[in-house]
C-alpha cells in the first residue's frame, strides 16, 4: 500500500484540496472555453474533487489513479451522487495502454512533481487528445524540498517554461503559465510556508 492509498480514506476531510481544486477548476474554466459536449481526463485524479466540480460542464470525465484506494474513494462517491458522466479507472498511463476514445481536454493537479519522466507523460497526453484539444496542468513552482520533505524521490516543482517548452515540441500552441493558487503550511517549529501553484495551458495543434 503507496502514501496514497493510506491518505485516500480521509482525503476529501482536509478543506484544503477542495479549495486548491476549486481555484484550479476556476481558473481552467477562465481559459478554456468548455462546452457540455467534450470529453475529458484527469489524471491522477485522486478521489475525483476536480472532475465532480467540473462534472456540469463536460460530457463525460474518466478520472484516471494508479492508487487503487483512491479509485475505490471515487467510485463510492459516483455511486452515492448517482452521477451519471463521470467513471473512475485504476490506471498509470505510463505502464498501461489506454484504449478509449480521444478527447478534448486533459487536465492534471498537483501530480506531474511525482511522475519521473515528464517527456513521457506529455507525450502520452498529446497522443490521447484530439487535435485542437487542451491540456492543463497545475502544480508547485520549484521549491526547496520542504513541500514534502526527506525522503521524496520526485521532482522539487518546476518552472512553467520548462513544462512550455516540452508541450510546444510534442505539437501544442497557446501555452499560458499563471499562478492559481498558494498553499500555506505550519511546519513544527518553524514559521509558516508559502508554496504557490501555477497552472500551464495550451492546445494541441
Amino acid at each position: 500500500m503507496n502514501d496514497f492509498d493510506k491518505k485516500a480514506a480521509e482525503w476529501d476531510t482536509n478543506p484544503v484540496h477542495w479549495d486548491r481544486s476549486a481555484a484550479i477548476v476556476d481558473e481552467i474554466r477562465r481559459r478554456i472555453r468548455i462546452t457540455r459536449g467534450m470529453t475529458a481526463m484527469e489524471y491522477g485524479a485522486g478521489t475525483g474533487i476536480a472532475s465532480f466540480l467540473l462534472k456540469d460542464h463536460l460530457r463525460e470525465i474518466i478520472m484516471i489513479d494508479s492508487s487503487l484506494e483512491m479509485v475505490k474513494m471515487a467510485k463510492e462517491k459516483i455511486k452515492h451522487t448517482g452521477v451519471e458522466n463521470l467513471s473512475a479507472v485504476k490506471m498509470d498511463l505510463l505502464c498501461d495502454e489506454y484504449s478509449g476514445e480521444k478527447f478534448d481536454l486533459i487536465f492534471t493537479q498537483m501530480v506531474l512533481h511525482h511522475v519521473d519522466d515528464i517527456d513521457a507523460i506529455l507525450g502520452r497526453f498529446a497522443g490521447l487528445l484530439k487535435p485542437g484539444g487542451f491540456v492543463a496542468i497545475a502544480d508547485l513552482y520549484e521549491e526547496d524540498g520542504s513541500f514534502h520533505g526527506e525522503g521524496f524521490t520526485g521532482h522539487k516543482g518546476f518552472n512553467p517554461n520548462y513544462l512550455e517548452k516540452i508541450l510546444i515540441r510534442l505539437g501544442f500552441r497557446d501555452t499560458i503559465s499563471k499562478q492559481c493558487f498558494t498553499l500555506n503550511r505550519k511546519m513544527p517549529g518553524e514559521e509558516t510556508r508559502y508554496y504557490d501553484i501555477f497552472l500551464v495551458t495550451a492546445r494541441k495543434n
